[in-house]
């Protein structure tokens, strides 16, 4: 299935070394980015998954298991040398949702991938996520968002929120063209990547790119917005601090802002 993680990850990992072991639903390979060693990781559906509930892209057990030993192999071998990037290429359409998935703990599953990325990100390697499709709910924190840079493609089919259109309008009781009417009002609640951007989450709104053929010039436009991205993460830089220090989420998100001050301060030790 020739879906936009499928596509990007090929373009951006064309001609790197695939990562055995892995189940047919992640992609995992090694790469340059620039002059650096880099592992690019990708979800793409499986209509063969024994999960039922995650054949069309959706991360579920094998996925946010298979995300998390790609990650940590690489930690691994990484220990007593240069730490190589990590692209994540985020096209998910969120967690499987099943009753076998809830009984065999997906809920650990994916919290060992956030902890895979974050203790990457801990341990030196730049983290990088491109949003090229889908970075929906639960999908999203396990794979991407524990990433030091967010870029995404400028297109109506890129999409961060935490429920799809369909269920967001059953679950408030309105039409699809009322909660796009309501959401254009409320940042946090649209689905255009452009209000997302305006929370100052994002590093980069890619546009100007077709997010499903692009040229040779269009993806080399995407790589050059990557290096950009990984250019501007110091060797110290281990924590997400970025994403409300910037300018636009002390505009976009002040009262979230004052209230992490607050508690920072609350909480920071006693002088001895």
């Amino acid at each position: 299935m020739n879906t936009r993680g499928r596509i990007w990850f090929d373009q951006l990992a064309a001609g790197g070394a695939p990562v055995a072991g892995l189940p047919p639903s992640v992609l995992a390979a090694d790469t340059v980015l620039g002059e650096r060693p880099a592992r690019v990781l990708a979800v793409v559906p499986d209509p063969a998954n024994p999960y039922a509930r995650a054949r069309g892209g959706e991360v579920g057990l094998r996925e946010a298991w298979g995300l998390a030993a790609a990650v940590d192999e690489a930690c691994r071998a990484d220990r007593d040398g240069a730490r190589r990037v990590l692209l994540a290429v985020v096209d998910v359409r969120g967690q499987a949702y099943g009753r076998r998935e809830e009984m065999l703990g997906i809920h650990l599953a994916c919290a060992a991938a956030v902890d895979a990325y974050a203790s990457a990100r801990q341990a030196g390697h730049p983290v990088l996520a491109l949003l090229v499709g889908g970075a929906m709910s639960g999908a999203f924190l396990a794979h991407g968002y524990q990433a030091h840079r967010l870029l995404a493609l400028d297109d109506a089919g890129v999409v961060v929120h935490a429920m799809g259109r369909e269920a967001a309008a059953r679950v408030t009781r309105r039409s699809v063209a009322e909660l796009d009417e309501f959401a254009a009002g409320q940042a946090p609640m649209s689905y255009r990547i452009a209000d997302y951007a305006g929370l100052g989450l994002l590093h980069a709104l890619i546009g100007g790119v077709d997010a499903d053929a692009p040229t040779p010039q269009q993806v080399q436009q995407v790589r050059a917005a990557l290096l950009e991205a990984l250019q501007g993460i110091g060797p110290a830089e281990r924590d997400l601090s970025v994403r409300w220090t910037s300018a636009a989420a002390r505009s976009a998100r002040a009262a979230s802002v004052e209230v992490r001050e607050r508690l920072a301060a609350q909480w920071a030790p006693a002088p001895r």
